[in-house]
């Protein structure tokens, strides 16, 4: 378990005050000029030993990702910053955005000038209103005390930040998608190459990353590498933002070390499965992309990248969602493809037309109306679109099919042998 002493996010539920004067007294912008004198390098190296990997679903080496920024160039470079969090389940960059805006206003300017860009876009959620007035406030007093802009902290480099709304858009939070977005075009994700770090905002050089991962960026320069490589275990290091919901008694977002086991992070800090632990039916761990584990999964598996992916799942956003023997898990998966179905930005024709066809099938499930074999048939679907597009979102719409095809197969079975037996009552009445 996580000691206090570790904590990155010491603010998250907004027990004291988001300005810059508590920040300061909580330690942000303390020596971040002598930061920025580390240099772009040294500082691209500290991220790299550190482990940290991003915190936005993907789990990409922070570190390398900066790396791949071009030392020179003719053209500026550009850091974007992903606040544009919509997967169902995740609560956590709102947090930080609402209570704690310093520390990503602060990891901006030390990201951006680690990877030679003077300018910063942070990109929000349309729906996120409060926490859009919390950001541009904490960016507003930065300038106003010579933080950021000409000349930051002291520095010699010039940084200009900017908060950009988005419209709600679920596919905007990929990050060519949100890339277009940004430009003021249509949100659909670009094919890939040329990568955002050779051709990204308005065809110049660009890293986008999620706000937990910039917002950890100053305390682990201040409190070194080793310091965050020593929470967690080897390639899942660090400090991580975990938000619990369903059926716990305590829904909440709490920052714990990576690689707690999952049933101690739900027991410690929600209170519980509603019903208890026995009455667990399963955990969706990564937001609702992620494929659901079942309950003897849960009772050891540990919350972290590798650990998850060998159960067949994913960390993703660290969003858990729990569900208790009182869910219809049938139904729960199909209220998630109709959301994939409904925010398919329609360019590529196996998710446009794939996630539609899942959709209809897990209607007909819910109720027990298919036959046997089209079990197999809406798993072999989700295979042609999975991987065959542009971007992830068709994965994300068929991981969360196949998890309940793998893991909860009899009972789909079960409901269609129930549904026969009542037409078969009904026809004989």
């Amino acid at each position: 378990m996580l000691k206090d002493s570790d904590r990155i996010f010491t603010n998250l539920y907004g027990q004291e005050g988001a300005d810059l004067k508590a920040a300061k007294k909580r330690g942000d912008w303390k020596d971040t000029k002598k930061l920025l004198a580390m240099g772009h390098d040294k500082i691209i190296e500290e991220i790299k030993e550190s482990g940290l990997r991003g915190r936005g679903g993907a789990g990409f080496p922070t570190g390398l990702k900066w790396s791949f920024m071009p030392k020179e160039s003719s053209k500026p470079s550009y850091l974007v910053i992903n606040a544009d969090e919509s997967e169902p389940g995740t609560c956590k960059d709102r947090e930080i955005l609402r209570h704690d805006p310093h520390k990503l206003v602060e990891g901006a300017l030390i990201a951006s000038y680690a990877m030679r860009a003077h300018a910063c876009y942070i990109y929000i959620r349309g729906e996120f209103y409060n926490e859009a007035s919390a950001i541009q406030k904490a960016i507003d007093e930065a300038y106003e005390d010579g933080l950021i802009g000409k000349n930051a902290c002291g520095s010699g480099w010039d940084f200009d930040l900017y908060l950009h709304r988005g419209a709600g858009a679920y596919i905007c939070g990929e990050e060519t998608a949100l890339l277009q977005s940004l430009e003021g075009k249509k949100g659909q994700p670009r094919l890939k190459p040329p990568f955002p770090a050779g051709a990204g905002l308005y065809g110049c050089p660009t890293t986008v990353n999620n706000v937990e991962s910039i917002a950890v960026a100053p305390t682990i320069l201040r409190r070194g590498a080793k310091w965050f490589s020593g929470l967690g275990k080897p390639n899942n290091t660090g400090s991580k933002l975990f938000c619990i919901s369903g059926h716990v008694n305590n829904p909440c977002t709490v920052e714990e070390e990576m690689s707690i086991p999952l049933r101690e992070l739900i027991e410690k800090h929600a209170g519980g499965v509603i019903g208890g632990w026995d009455n667990l039916l399963g955990v969706i761990p990564g937001g609702s992309s992620t494929p659901v584990l079942t309950k003897t999964v849960c009772d050891t598996i540990t919350m972290d990248f590798d650990a998850l992916k060998e159960a067949g799942s994913g960390l993703g956003t660290a969003g858990l969602i729990v569900m208790n023997q009182d869910t219809d898990i049938i139904e729960a998966i199909e209220r998630l493809s109709h959301f994939y179905q409904h925010e398919s930005c329609g360019q590529c024709t196996p998710c446009r037309e794939g996630t539609g066809w899942v959709w209809r099938i897990m209607q007909r499930m819910v109720k027990g109306d298919a036959e046997i074999e089209e079990i197999d048939q809406l798993f072999e679907i989700t295979k042609q679109i999975e991987g065959h597009t542009i971007c992830a979102l068709g994965d994300a719409a068929a991981w969360p099919v196949q998890g309940l095809i793998r893991n909860f197969r009899p009972v789909i079975e079960e409901r269609i042998k129930e549904y026969k037996k009542k037409q078969k009552k009904a026809r004989a009445a």
